[in-house]
């Protein structure tokens, strides 16, 4: 609205309340207005991924995409057997990547799958991990997604230390939002424990508050 006042050659304001007390915002009141825009937030909280509502859920999936233990087997079982038979349609993954599909009985609008790497201490492990939450970033937002609900990828069964990844998954995560600023997307990273919790809060803690070309 304020947008179609301020390119309207004849609009003078905006009359809010037209049929009771009356609230006139002219035309110079609207014009910082313009310059507001919402911004995406990162939240950490200790949570069941598979029970926290987002438009996007992402999957630490194996290469196969057919399931497995961890947060992998969770997401495949409340999401029922129509995941599953979507996933055989795939044909895999490979690491770093990332497919997406429906969620089924999951309360969000898709899956995104992404397979981590088995740390090996190399330096291609941290570079596969920024890929998977990149890559991830990329498949919701081309979905139309607003909201991405992302566990913690790698820390499980394929060792990952999870004060490397941590830091790895936010700052990935902050950049990608700072490389698209009209995303508006709020990120939940969903922690199995408090003591993960507690890693992702220490993470934090390293990040810049503002964009590097903005210093």
């Amino acid at each position: 609205v304020v947008k179609m006042v301020l390119d309207g050659d004849n609009c003078e304001g905006i009359l809010i309340n037209p049929f009771g007390p009356a609230l006139f915002l002219p035309r110079q009141m609207l014009e910082p207005l313009s310059y507001v825009r919402p911004s995406s937030r990162i939240y950490l909280m200790e949570a069941d991924i598979t029970k926290v509502g987002a438009d996007a859920i992402v999957n630490a999936a194996n290469r196969t995409l057919l399931g497995g233990g961890g947060v992998d087997g969770a997401i495949h079982r409340a999401a029922g057997p129509e995941l599953l038979a979507e996933c055989r349609g795939l044909h895999g993954c490979n690491t770093g990547e990332a497919k997406v599909t429906g969620a089924y009985r999951l309360n969000a609008d898709c899956i995104v799958h992404t397979v981590g790497p088995i740390y090996s201490g190399s330096r291609e492990d941290a570079k596969l991990l920024e890929q998977c939450y990149k890559n991830s970033m990329d498949a919701a937002w081309e979905c139309n997604c607003q909201t991405v609900a992302f566990p913690s990828i790698s820390t499980g069964a394929y060792g990952y230390p999870i004060d490397k990844a941590a830091k790895i998954a936010l700052r990935t995560v902050q950049n990608w939002l700072w490389e698209h600023p009209d995303s508006f997307m709020d990120v939940y990273f969903c922690c199995f424990s408090k003591a993960d919790l507690m890693e992702y809060q220490n993470a934090l803690s390293y990040l810049p508050d503002i964009p590097p070309e903005a210093e």
